[in-house]
């Protein structure tokens, strides 16, 4: 059985990433990408449907482990009856000669005498092909089926024994010898490449220590919980589809939102809501480059008919991500339905709209100038925003049940209108601006008539609703109201109806047992990270910094033992829950982070004439 979810560490090539358990054993890896197939898929099933496990004989779990510096390369320390050896794995960022990722692992002996066992079993599309797998020569391996192969390429001194299923290895390492083992990905037509030399593995594996401590040497900020701050960028870059941009979710996919439940989702893709967010997070951090490259995969994405934006697309754009049910996949301590692709790329979610302007306005304000196809872009999707804004849709929860008045949708067509009204205003657009000032001004009076609750004193969930929802807390991020109104004041104290042992919860009153009445999927959830970090961020600009600081610790207390977050947690458990690591909760820690400890600079509009290039008509 896998192990739990904050057992596994992420390494990563900046195109998929891999995932490694504190057992020694790669229970996750999709080859070449993110969104393809997985062929080490044991995470959601047993080892029986892929992993590389590579340890001590007879020891469970490491010691410690660490990654080295501020870097993604992972150093496993294992301490023996016999001795004690170090296991690192990393993942060489690709360069424009290779086109294919590999997974490196080096055995290192520390002291005394360590035996070492290993075993790979590749199973191509999530575990559900069992590839032919033979020897090439004494110390390399392939296993081929159909367009994928996978080759394991094994130091001097280790000869693998193959069985038609699997390869197997068994050494002892002694101190300071070291043996390095490199699995790797092509199509099945090409050649299986030379085995690397040691020299060349050094090599790799400077080049990779090199690319992460140069990378996040960049980092602008120096307040408390830095280290938290710089493994949270790490994993965001990590998370990063190098060739477009594109930032991923998560690494994973169909780990649950509760143990043996349904809510199992597919999150390898790029959600646009996610784009503010992110943005806003990197630039923070003084990574504008990376900032720019998001912005610019984002609005390549969503070209086209306004009509046709979707709330999630793949990491070269791709619309099409049809969902499928994995039959054969147990799931995650038996969560069922393990599924690949997500259905929710054909939902309505009027609250996108909001998110691409945001993005848009917050780009332009960083420096990146607006020309005629991205203003098309802006006054194509305010056109169509200001037609469907009163319909009800699926909101920020992607709910598969009856669409429904969500607030935050509102407030986020809202937020579209307004960074509008500001674009118009600096170029100029008289007309337009009269148009997308009317539409805002529309907006503000319903969200506040309709979205305000008298008797529950917050704002409400949908129009109509009893409870409350997490998004409320950024009603003053966003600039709907100030954080001293009283309505936002009165909104933050209800948020102690979501309190969940000190983390909150998305939605579903903790009152009631937390139950979901927005689909027929049944069940609860844990708490929800992100929402945790917004209450945090909204205690503080309320005016209740003391209590902000506390929360924010009590979620850094929770990451696992090298830094990384999944999308929810378990109090009573005590105990990671959904896919990892999670970016929305990682952007929201290094946001938080600098709500707390950051340079604060008034939030003003900085933009000039000059930013658009084609925006005079």
């Amino acid at each position: 059985m896998a192990g739990r979810i904050e057992d596994y560490a992420l390494v990563g090539d900046l195109e998929t990433a891999a995932l490694v358990g504190t057992d020694g054993s790669v229970d996750w890896w999709c080859a070449p990408r993110f969104d393809s197939p997985a062929c080490l898929a044991a995470l959601l099933g047993d080892p029986g449907h892929g992993r590389w496990l590579l340890a001590p004989v007879g020891a469970a779990d490491c010691t410690r482990r660490r990654y080295r510096g501020d870097t993604l390369v992972l150093d496993t320390l294992w301490e023996t009856v016999g001795g004690t050896v170090r296991v690192t794995d990393f993942m060489p960022p690709r360069s424009p000669s290779e086109d294919a990722p590999r997974i490196v692992r080096v055995v290192e002996g520390v002291a005394g005498r360590v035996d070492m066992r290993g075993e790979l079993r590749v199973r191509f599309h999530h575990g559900s092909i069992v590839p032919w797998t033979r020897s090439v020569d004494r110390r390399t391996v392939a296993s081929v089926a159909g367009p994928d192969a996978a080759y394991l390429a094994c130091g001097p001194g280790v000869e693998p024994v193959v069985t038609p299923d699997r390869a197997t290895v068994e050494f002892t390492v002694t101190a300071g010898r070291r043996v390095a083992f490199v699995l790797g990905w092509r199509p099945s037509h090409k050649p299986v490449p030379p085995a690397a030399s040691p020299a060349e593995i050094d090599a790799a594996l400077t080049r990779t220590l090199a690319f992460w401590n140069d990378w996040a040497a960049a980092l602008r900020y120096e307040g408390p919980a830095r280290e938290a701050v710089i493994r949270s960028l790490l994993t965001l870059k990590a998370l990063t589809y190098a060739p477009t941009g594109g930032v991923v979710a998560a690494a994973t996919a169909s780990l649950p939102e509760t143990i043996g439940g349904q809510r199992n989702w597919d999150y390898r893709f790029c959600w646009l809501r996610d784009a503010t967010f992110t943005l806003s997070c990197l630039l923070r951090g003084g990574y504008r480059r990376e900032a720019l490259e998001w912005n610019d995969w984002l609005v390549r994405a969503v070209a086209g008919d306004p009509a046709d934006l979707q709330p999630l697309y793949g990491v070269e754009g791709q619309r099409r991500l049809p969902e499928t049910y994995a039959d054969w996949l147990p799931g995650y301590e038996d969560s069922r339905p393990v599924r690949f692709g997500n259905a929710a790329v054909g939902q309505f979610q009027l609250d996108i709209y909001g998110e691409v302007l945001n993005t848009v306005y917050s780009a332009v304000r960083a420096g990146v100038a607006l020309d005629a196809t991205a203003w098309t872009l802006v006054a194509s999707l305010l056109e169509y925003l200001g037609k469907r804004w009163q319909e009800p849709d699926e909101g920020i929860w992607e709910v598969r049940g009856p669409r429904r008045h969500f607030v935050h949708s509102k407030v986020m067509a809202w937020v579209a209108a307004d960074r509008a009204v500001r674009l118009a205003r600096v170029a100029g657009l008289r007309g337009t601006l009269r148009r997308w000032q009317a539409l805002r001004s529309e907006l503000r009076a319903e969200i506040c008539s309709r979205g305000w609750s008298e008797e529950q004193q917050s704002f409400t969930q949908y129009y109509g609703s009893h409870q409350v929802d997490a998004t409320a807390l950024l009603i003053p991020r966003l600039g709907f109201l100030p954080a001293d109104d009283p309505r936002v004041l009165g909104t933050v104290r209800a948020m102690a109806r979501l309190d969940d042992h000190g983390f909150l919860r998305r939605y579903g009153d903790v009152r009631d047992g937390g139950t979901h009445e927005l689909d027929d999927l049944g069940g609860t959830e844990g708490s929800f990270v992100a929402c945790t970090f917004w209450y945090a961020d909204a205690l503080a600009m309320t005016g209740r910094t003391d209590e902000a600081r506390t929360v924010f610790q009590r979620v850094l207390d929770i990451r696992n033992d090298v830094g990384l977050l999944a999308e929810e947690w378990d109090p009573v458990a005590g105990r990671q829950l959904g896919n990892t690591p999670q970016a929305l909760s990682h952007v929201a820690l290094v946001n938080t982070a600098f709500t707390l400890y950051g340079t604060r600079r008034r939030d003003r509009t900085t933009v000039s004439r000059a930013a658009f290039t084609g925006s005079a008509s």
